[in-house]
């Protein structure tokens, strides 16, 4: 029992000591705008804080008091703050680093992290603390200057329009800074104030790029109204601010997306230091990061920004918020449309249909009559006109009419039969060759899809081992590995950027292939819309429903069954080798009992005797005269008795003719039933690559993280993290590409078919799947 007395004593005293020694610190804070609309950032701050000092003090935030840019208001929350019990102060921006500089002397422990620019702080080189009694602030690598030197580096500009908020010119010597930079060089500048509705339309007049120095107080609304102007003007813009502003639209900036943790862990750092009796005149000042440009994709290429391949080694490319697409963006129809209305290889194909067409016009017209007139002028031998008796005159012109009509002919009536065959058979060849270039279309599509994912994947690759390079840096610089990692991977880097670069141009082949296609103009700039089986065109035509009976094993041979019978009864090769077939099984009966059918024709002609003058002309006196106009009408019948054997040569060709298309229609039969099974087995196959590869990308890109982690801390060598970032490059790829080839497969099945549903009726889809449904219901 005394036992239990001395723990219990223990236990209370331990906890009232513990009590006596925990202190709070209560936290003021100074702001320019309210934090309402970053009160996420803020919240991470103080979790950031409180988890530094730990169980050394409680920490208290008191609510943040607002300036609203006012220098005035920002000089009173100062001194409201300094009259209350908080025990530090927290000051925020601009206006709020101004109105602390001016106070000069400090109550209480003042940390102060302002967005003022180093360009207007002249430090000495080896001044590393503030040095004023209970001041400490933050000084960040931020420069108007250096600003301008990168983005002069990607663009060089004649006249910038720097924007700034209001207030800034009125608290800082800006334009004095901007004039003294400006003096020296080529180009010129224009400071423009921002409206708070972000509407600068009207002060852009002959500006050629943007810099944005400020816009700490816009609302997102009015920041989207800014980056649209800039955009829709085509004008290069830059952020002095942070890379979010990219994000939204703003070009390009300088700034890192890392340096908010930093800032917030030296902010932590300050607070335990000051709550552990340290002066803030001792804290460090500086801040140090890396600065590097990033770009948004989307905003250069809706500016027309010259991008060059040799910016990717030093700029961060993103994609960010840019509503931009391009002008001609296609979907897997509108490919597959256009291919078929325009594509050149198709008109040819069309134009043979055409020229067939007009053969079998020809054939016909062997029953038409033909009629044929002729008209004739003599002059005959004046001493042979004269003894004629007026029966051949010296002068004449006569005029005749002839008509042959055929009645009946075997050989004509076979050639109609033949070439209306023959017709249908280059039909059928048109067909092929259409469905064909539906297949092409839809290649040309999915590869582009695939390519399109390979860039991305390929410059998150890039950024992925720009890390790894910065970790090896670190790791050098720490002495926990050698520079020879970092020169691998600044060679890892080097071989990325080929690589994206090939990726790149291979995505520009694709879509010249494309415009190749649909008869564009090859450099036509043009972009593909997503695809994914359950979504947008393809949720309608049931690929999600084709690829669960695929799945199942008790059901796919029936549908194996069903598609080799779709696929015969569609199939344009076979019907092209039918109609064949009749053609030249129509020419063994012409040269066979055909050769003992004659042919039957009607031949009339009619002579007019339009004039005659000169000796012989006037008949002898009594002689009887000849009519004007004669006629004559015959029946013709002829029938060919041996023809130099050319009929029994015929014949045997024919017979010739007609195995040979048997052969090949056997063998169509059986490349029908091969590819549909091979195909089929492809699907399957990548069934299975879309739920295995989502498992392998999501592992992999674990592992990287931990292998990342592991590296970073010397635990492993460099090869398992270049290993790590191979595997999750391939993962992705595979995972990102597994759905596309899902759908290539498809797509090259229902070319092995006949029938794309994409290019169908709702309806005709509906038969086809009920078709299916019953075949597979009646044999399973």
């Amino acid at each position: 029992m005394k036992k239990q007395l001395v723990v219990v004593f223990f236990l209370l005293a331990s906890f009232f000591s513990f009590a006596q020694s925990s202190k709070i610190i209560n936290i003021g804070v100074l702001v320019d705008k309210d934090l309402k609309e970053n009160l996420a950032l803020f919240e991470k701050l103080k979790n950031e804080i409180r988890s530094v000092i730990g169980q050394d003090a409680t920490v208290v935030f008191k609510e943040p008091l607002e300036n609203k840019y006012d220098l005035d208001l920002a000089k009173a929350n100062y001194l409201a703050l300094e009259g209350s019990e908080v025990d530090i102060v927290l000051a925020f921006g601009v206006i709020s680093n101004i109105a602390l500089y001016q106070q000069k002397t400090y109550k209480k422990p003042v940390i102060v992290f302002g967005s003022v620019n180093s360009d207007f702080i002249n430090l000495p080189e080896n001044k590393n603390t503030s040095g004023i009694n209970n001041l400490a602030y933050i000084i960040a690598p931020l420069s108007y200057k250096k600003d301008l030197e990168a983005f002069n580096s990607i663009y060089e500009f004649k006249k910038i329009g720097i924007l700034v908020d209001e207030f800034l010119p009125k608290a800082l010597p800006v334009k004095t800074l901007f004039d003294d930079y400006f003096a020296d060089k080529k180009t010129s500048y224009s400071l423009i104030n921002i409206p708070e509705d972000g509407n600068i339309t009207s002060s852009l007049e002959g500006i050629d790029a943007v810099y944005l120095a400020g816009g700490f107080g816009l609302t997102d609304e009015a920041f989207k109204t800014l980056v649209n102007i800039i955009n829709d003007k085509q004008l290069p813009s830059f952020s002095a601010n942070r890379k979010l502003d990219v994000e939204k639209g703003i070009l390009a900036t300088n700034q890192p997306a890392t340096n908010l943790d930093q800032f917030f862990r030296r902010l932590a750092l300050n607070v335990e230091a000051v709550v552990n009796g340290t002066n803030p005149s001792e804290l460090p000042l500086k801040l140090d990061y890396n600065n590097r440009l990033s770009l948004n994709f989307n905003t250069a290429k809706q500016i027309n920004f010259p991008l060059r391949y040799s910016m990717l080694g030093t700029v961060d490319i993103v994609g960010g918020n840019s509503s931009y697409s391009a002008d001609n963006t296609y979907s897997i129809v509108d490919i597959m449309n256009g291919v078929v209305n325009k594509n050149l290889g198709l008109e040819v194909e069309r134009k043979n249909v055409d020229l067939s067409t007009q053969d079998l016009k020809i054939a016909k017209s062997n029953f038409l009559p033909d009629v044929s007139a002729s008209a004739t002028a003599a002059y005959l031998d004046p001493r042979v006109a004269e003894i004629s008796g007026g029966t051949n005159p010296e002068f004449s012109t006569s005029g005749t009419v002839g008509l042959q009509q055929v009645l009946y002919s075997e050989s004509a009536g076979a050639g109609i039969t033949i070439q209306d065959n023959i017709q249908k058979a280059q039909q059928e060849t048109f067909n092929a060759a259409e469905l064909d270039a539906l297949l092409n279309a839809s290649v040309a599509y999915f590869n582009t899809l695939i390519l399109k994912t390979n860039v991305e994947i390929q410059g998150q690759n890039l950024e992925v081992t720009k890390k790894n390079l910065e970790i090896s840096e670190q790791n050098f610089q720490a002495g926990a590995s050698s520079k020879s990692d970092v020169l691998r991977f600044r060679s890892e880097l080097a071989q990325n950027m080929q690589t994206l670069i090939e990726a790149g141009n291979q995505l520009s082949e694709s879509y010249y292939s494309i415009n190749q296609l649909m008869n564009n103009p090859i450099n036509l700039e043009i972009d593909v819309e997503e695809a994914s089986i359950s979504e947008g065109l393809f949720i309608n035509y049931k690929y999600d429903d084709f690829k669960d009976i695929l799945d199942n094993p008790k059901l796919r041979p029936f549908l194996l069954e069903f598609l080799i019978k779709e696929a015969k009864l569609n199939a344009p090769e076979l019907k092209n080798i039918d109609y064949n077939l009749r053609a030249i099984q129509r020419n063994y009966r012409l040269n066979s009992s055909g050769r003992f059918v004659p042919t039957v024709a009607l031949q009339g002609n009619y002579n007019l005797a339009i004039s005659q003058s000169g000796k012989g002309s006037v008949p002898v006196l009594g002689s009887p005269v000849a009519p004007d106009g004669v006629y004559n009408l015959g029946l013709n019948v002829s029938l060919p008795i041996f023809q130099q054997n050319q009929r029994n040569i015929n014949k045997q060709t024919a017979k010739i003719q007609e195995d040979q298309l048997n052969i090949q229609k056997a063998n169509t039969d059986l490349n029908i039933e091969n590819n549909i099974n091979v195909l089929v087995l492809d699907l399957t196959n990548e069934i299975a690559n879309i739920e295995i590869s989502k498992v392998a990308e999501v592992t992999a890109k674990e592992s990287l993280g931990l292998t990342q982690s592991s590296y970073a801390e010397g635990a492993i060598p460099l090869i398992q993290l270049i290993d790590a970032q191979t595997n999750y490059l391939q993962a992705q790829l595979a995972s990102a590409t597994a759905n596309y080839n899902y759908l290539l497969a498809s797509m090259q099945l229902e070319r092995a078919i006949g029938y794309f549903f994409l290019m169908n009726s709702e309806s005709n889809n509906q038969a086809f799947m009920q078709r299916a449904n019953e075949y597979i219901l009646n044999k399973n």
